[in-house]
């Protein structure tokens, strides 16, 4: 795709291959930051004057058009956090502490981030559930059978990424949910952090109970994530945080809330972020999420295959349904070593264990290098990075 010329920071000649941590921003959203800072600025929900209802409409507009864009049923579904990991905690803490009972189970995978791990761990200790896991094969793929024979009457939740930010392998969240309700009670809640900015995604059709994404992931600001939840779990859930604009009645004794999403929202929101998000939809759905999704996948099937052919390259994750991520290792190379030796030569990528030190331990190693494309990648992209690996590998080795 012809964007590079909406991204500045890619003029600097820098191959920036790390868009799965973070995502650069179009000149349609900085410019529309810009804007509301220098001319528009105000608080939401709290004022009467022209600004303020105005940034009060664009900010409603926002929960609107996301609503929209992920197939909820309406906007009262949408909750603003700050990002994927606090609307996560917030699903464990609130739904998960409320629903949770000694003996019962949460599902989860060993390739889940630790945003949707380390929730999950806290709460069932707290609560004295079970915490269980669903294994992947050498692929990274889940294993659905297993799944089948581990759902009960007790299983009350399952939590999964949408798209493993390791392997970068896709899980049929639809086909899954299918299964879920037909075996157990258990609500399912999805991290799509490294889905939203890539395909299209339905909330409804895939039959879900809640979904998380960040901002930062698809083109728009840092400190925002959104939470979608049924309506109905939404408003029989407790607050997670108090004060501010989630409060309906207050006395000295007492507090009453507001319904959701406002009753999720405590204090001065992130109103710049969240208008910032809007531009980056709007900036998503210009492009196409098929036209984006086809492009990502071009890019990622030629990498794929050079890098293959790369001697002792090992890539984790090698299955036929994945985004525009390929993390991989190299015999007698140091993760760490390729990382910086790239950058010296203007090649960003990621090295680690990249937050899931679980899923590091499943395919036997504690590193890694993670190369992840977005619209603004390009073959030539690919071919230079080929290039510097090469000769970072001849010197390493």
């Amino acid at each position: 795709m012809d964007v590079q010329k909406d991204f500045s920071f890619l003029r600097q000649g820098i191959i920036y291959l790390d868009s799965a941590a973070t995502c650069h921003k179009p000149a349609s959203v900085i410019d529309v930051l810009k804007t509301f800072y220098e001319e528009e600025y105000a608080t939401v929900h709290r004022a009467a004057y022209p600004a303020a209802l105005a940034a009060t409409g664009r900010y409603s507009l926002v929960r609107e058009n996301i609503a929209r864009f992920i197939g909820a049923a309406h906007s009262e579904e949408i909750v603003f956090t700050k990002g994927t990991t606090e609307a996560l905690n917030l699903v464990a803490s609130s739904y998960g502490g409320q629903v949770l009972t000694p003996g019962d189970e949460v599902i989860i995978s060993h390739t889940e981030h630790h945003a949707n791990l380390i929730p999950w761990q806290r709460i069932t200790k707290e609560t004295g559930a079970c915490l269980r896991y669903i294994s992947v094969d050498n692929r990274g793929v889940l294993e659905l059978d297993v799944l089948e024979r581990m759902l009960g009457p007790r299983t009350k939740i399952v939590s999964l990424a949408h798209t493993s930010n390791v392997t970068g392998v896709c899980h049929p969240i639809a086909e899954i949910a299918r299964v879920v309700r037909h075996l157990s009670p258990a609500a399912i809640c999805i991290d799509g952090a490294q889905a939203v900015g890539h395909v299209p995604v339905h909330v409804q059709e895939m039959d879900i109970d809640f979904f998380a994404f960040s901002s930062h992931k698809c083109y728009g600001p840092t400190g925002l994530g959104v939470l979608y939840g049924k309506s109905a779990l939404l408003n029989a859930m407790p607050p997670y945080q108090t004060g501010g604009d989630m409060i309906d009645i207050v006395t000295l004794q007492d507090a009453s809330y507001q319904r959701a999403p406002l009753r999720f929202e405590a204090g001065t929101p992130p109103i710049a972020q969240v208008i910032g998000l809007g531009a980056a939809i709007d900036y998503i759905e210009t492009l196409g999420r098929d036209s984006i999704s086809a492009w990502e996948t071009q890019l990622l099937s030629y990498a794929t295959k050079a890098l293959k052919e790369v001697p002792g390259l090992h890539i984790v994750g090698d299955a036929p349904f994945k985004g525009p991520i390929i993390s991989f290792y190299i015999d007698g190379v140091h993760p760490l070593d390729i990382g910086t030796l790239l950058g010296a030569r203007d090649i960003y990528v990621r090295t680690g264990h990249l937050c899931a030190q679980p899923a590091m331990s499943r395919f036997g190693v504690t590193a890694l290098v993670r190369v992840s494309f977005a619209v603004y990648n390009s073959f030539r992209d690919i071919d230079l990075f080929l290039h510097h690996l090469n000769e970072v590998i001849a010197i390493l080795r």
